[in-house]
This record gives structure tokens, C-alpha cells and sequence, in this order.
């Protein structure tokens, strides 16, 4: 048997040409972070001539588990292929062999483990370990309350259900998954719940960590050789509230070790609650396992705000403030700005510190001033033709399609929702629309506006599309 760490001379049958070539093809097959996640931390362990066989090793048991169920086959064929006759093609456990494809390392969890297996002792009065510390702290924002969050058609259901949690930690509803855009209120919903929750059972241990921090735990951990500190704070918490777990995505040893603290919380009678901006089956870059985890639960989409709650945001945020804002003029800011409540409060920052600085009362035309920038981006951005573009890319037609008299469902509904969004996000009239999509009378135009708006009321999927393409327009 060659050892590969003194490997052949490379020629057109030694084992390394097998695999130079076989990652060209997979890099070529596969996705770069499919390529980088799976395929790139193998690596060739031995090859017996005599016996015909090929060992690959693998850096962890998630890996080699997920490699031997997912790309055995396709590798076999390319070991056939290449050799000319069959080859005994199998996979072990190689953690000295590997070497970090990213700064973001994970070892095993030494609970699930064979002790050979494990990179670190555990020895928990190593010097390393004791130096190790993770924050002790809620890290709960004590202002985000049920009581200051404003209620909509477009979050009601997230909030009653977040409600529920607050009251039943642990129970139904676990885990609960939150998923929108940026600035509709899921982080708001979480500190609500931690924040009830500490009201109620002052002593329960609660923490609040954005999924960045919790891949920098992981690596501090690793780094100073204190996995068993880092599992016994994050398995015995009472409630965790993980926000934009998409920062998981591509980070497998995180992954791997967030899903046996997933695993143990839930053991524990532990309530987990995740917000992202996607749907969990659309996530990008997370495991199978952890997806499966995430949907079974109770999933709730937070959709962008109608006019009605916007305007009820603006006021109740002004009030606040001190400097109450008239309806009417709620309604023009609400117009002009609808993608997320965090724009509307920038929004109103501006207008307030106007207001003062002037000594004025809040008019529209105060208003119209104060913004007079962010309404000139947004008109100069977003034009008729820009969402035609936007809506024809995302739904993968032709721009030409848009004015076209085709009328195939695949091609008639964008264009309906093109028509609607140029309503609602230019000062066009309905004639101008129309002659814009083909020649179009204003009635097509006003059939296609009241028909997708009367959908998106009750359709959260095309809500949730619809404001994807806002915010590309936006973007």
C-alpha cells in the first residue's frame, strides 16, 4: 500500500491524477460553495495497487456521513472510469489529514465521538479553557416589548403567535422560525418574547445572539481548546433567540455544532426561536438536518407593512417623540416609503431633527422638505422601464414581454404584477402605465392594479416576491 504523504510521481494512472481530475469535474459540476463546502476538505488517504483500492478521508463524521450518502456514487463512477476497471472506492475519518478550508473551525463534539476522534482534551482546568468566556448576559433590549410593537394585517399572525410562545415556552410552538425582510420587526418579536419571559421567570437563563456571534463562540472555543465550557452554557439555557441564521450558510462546522445544541435544547424542554430573511426550504448553504429541524416547528413569515400600518407606525413613533404627526401627513411619508419599518423611521428621525432645528410644526410640505433627498433617489431610481427589468428578471421572462400580446399564465401574471408595481411606486396615471406595457387602455392597467392588490392582501408568498423586488429596486 503507498502512503499518499509520500505520494507517486503524477501520471496519467497514479491515484493523484485520479483525483486532480475528478476535482476538476466535480468543480465544474457543482456549485462553488457546494464544491468548497463538500468536495475541497477530502482528502486522498491511501491507495492499494494490489487490492485496487482507493481510500478518501474525510475531516469530520458530518462531512463523512454527508459525502458517503450524497457523492459516493458519482465518485465511484469517476474512479471506474478512470482506473478502467472497478475500484474499491471507500471513505474514513481523516482529522490529522485535513487541513481548515475557511477560519471557521468546528471539531466534533466529543459526546458523539470515539476518543480517538476528538482534537481537544477535556481537561476543564486546562489554562486554555479558563481563559475561555462567553458574555453570561440576556443581551435583551429591554425597549422591545409587545407593548411597543405595532400591529398589522402584515405581522398579526407573527406577533399572536410570538405571544404564545411568551406565555408556553417550550411547549407547542418548538422551535419557532421567523422569516421576512430586513427591518419588519422579527427582532423586535424575539426580545419581546425574552423580555416577557424574564418578567415572568426572573431567574430563567435567556439569551439573544445574532448568528455572527455564535460562529465567533464556536472559533473561540476551538481556539482555546474549550468545547465542554462552550456546550455547558449554550445547552443548559432556558430559552435562545438566534437572529439571521442565514449567516450559517456555508459555515458547516458551525452548523454541525449548533445542531447538537439544537438537539440537546429541545431534550431540555428548551425554547429555540430563529429569525432569517428566507423561508428555511430556500436557505442557501445549511444542511439538510438543520432545514428538517427548522420546519418542524412553527414557521411564520412577517410581510412588509401596508399603508394602514405604516401610517400607524409613523404616528405612534412620533408621538413618542414628543412631536405628534397629523394623519395626513402620515399618509404622505407612508406613500412615498414602503419597504420596511426601519426606512420609515429613518424617515421620521429626519423629519423630527428638521422640525426642531427650525422650530416648525410637521406639514406635509415640512415633510416634503426634510426628505426632499430620499424622495429624489427614489424617484430618479424607480422607473416604469427599472420595474419592468426587475420583475422580468426575477420571474425569468423577457423585458420584451412585458408589452408584448403574449398571454401565456407565465408570462400575463409578471406583467400583471409590473403594472401593479409601477402604480404603486411611480407617479405615472394609469394611461401612461398602459402605454408603457404595449399600448394597454388604462383599464387593463386598473384590472391587473386591483387584482394583484386584492391577491397580495391574502397571498403571503406573493407579498413576500413582491417585496423582494421592491427591495432590488431599491437596492
Amino acid at each position: 500500500m503507498s502512503n499518499l504523504q509520500n505520494p507517486p510521481t503524477l501520471n496519467s494512472l497514479s491515484p493523484l491524477g485520479f483525483w486532480d481530475g475528478a476535482l476538476g469535474a466535480l468543480a465544474r459540476e457543482l456549485s462553488p460553495q457546494q464544491f468548497k463546502t463538500w468536495i475541497q476538505p477530502l482528502s486522498l488517504v491511501s491507495y492499494d495497487e494490489s487490492e485496487q483500492s482507493l481510500i478518501l478521508g474525510a475531516p469530520n463524521r458530518f462531512k463523512l456521513d454527508w459525502i458517503k450518502k450524497t457523492f459516493s456514487d458519482r465518485l465511484q463512477e469517476m474512479a471506474d472510469e478512470y482506473f478502467g476497471h472497478p475500484i474499491t472506492l471507500s471513505f474514513v475519518l481523516n482529522i490529522e489529514g485535513s487541513s481548515a478550508q475557511s477560519p471557521e473551525i468546528n471539531p466534533p463534539p466529543q459526546d458523539k465521538f470515539e476518543p480517538q476522534e476528538v482534537l481537544m482534551g477535556s481537561d476543564n482546568s486546562s489554562t486554555e479553557e479558563q481563559s475561555f468566556e462567553i458574555e453570561d448576559h440576556s443581551k435583551l433590549n429591554p425597549n422591545l416589548t409587545f407593548e411597543t410593537f405595532v400591529t398589522g394585517k402584515a405581522n398579526q399572525l407573527a406577533r399572536a403567535a410570538s405571544i404564545q410562545v411568551a406565555h408556553n415556552p417550550g411547549t407547542s410552538y418548538n422551535p419557532m422560525f421567523l422569516y421576512g425582510g430586513v427591518g419588519l420587526g422579527k427582532t423586535h418579536l424575539i426580545h419581546a418574547i425574552g423580555n416577557h419571559l424574564l418578567k415572568e421567570k426572573p431567574n430563567a437563563r435567556i439569551r439573544y445572539i445574532h448568528a455572527e456571534q455564535y460562529v465567533s463562540d464556536v472559533v473561540r472555543a476551538y481556539q482555546q481548546k474549550a468545547f465542554d465550557r462552550f456546550k455547558r452554557y449554550y445547552h443548559s439555557l432556558d430559552l435562545i433567540l438566534i437572529d439571521d441564521i442565514q449567516f450559517f450558510s456555508g459555515k458547516s462546522r458551525t452548523q454541525e455544532e449548533f445542531f447538537y445544541a439544537f438537539e440537546a435544547l429541545l431534550s431540555n424542554k428548551a425554547q429555540v426561536i430563529i429569525t432569517s430573511d428566507t423561508y428555511p426550504k430556500e436557505m442557501a448553504g445549511i444542511d439538510d438536518r438543520l432545514i428538517s429541524r427548522f420546519d418542524s416547528g412553527l414557521t411564520v413569515a412577517i410581510e412588509p407593512p401596508e399603508l394602514e400600518m405604516r401610517v400607524a407606525i409613523l404616528m405612534k413613533k412620533a408621538q413618542s417623540e414628543g412631536i405628534p404627526m397629523s394623519e395626513d401627513v402620515a399618509f404622505f411619508v407612508a406613500k412615498h416609503l414602503r419597504s420596511n419599518v426601519r426606512e420609515l423611521e429613518g424617515a421620521l428621525r429626519k423629519i423630527l431633527a428638521f422640525v426642531r432645528f427650525h422650530g416648525k410644526e410637521v406639514t406635509i410640505d415640512v415633510a416634503r422638505v426634510a426628505l426632499k433627498d430620499l424622495l429624489s433617489i427614489q424617484n430618479r431610481q424607480i422607473s416604469v422601464e427599472n420595474i419592468q427589468k426587475a420583475v422580468a428578471d426575477f420571474y425569468s421572462i423577457k423585458v420584451a414581454d412585458m408589452y408584448s400580446k403574449k398571454r401565456p399564465a407565465n408570462i400575463a401574471r409578471p406583467r400583471q404584477i409590473a403594472m401593479f408595481m409601477a402604480k404603486e411606486l411611480t407617479q405615472k396615471s394609469l394611461p401612461e402605465i398602459g402605454e408603457l406595457f404595449g399600448g394597454r387602455d388604462h383599464t387593463t392597467v386598473l384590472h391587473a392594479v386591483r387584482k394583484i392588490g386584492e391577491e397580495r392582501s391574502h397571498d403571503g408568498q406573493l407579498n413576500h416576491e413582491i417585496h423582494v423586488i421592491e427591495q432590488t429596486l431599491k437596492s
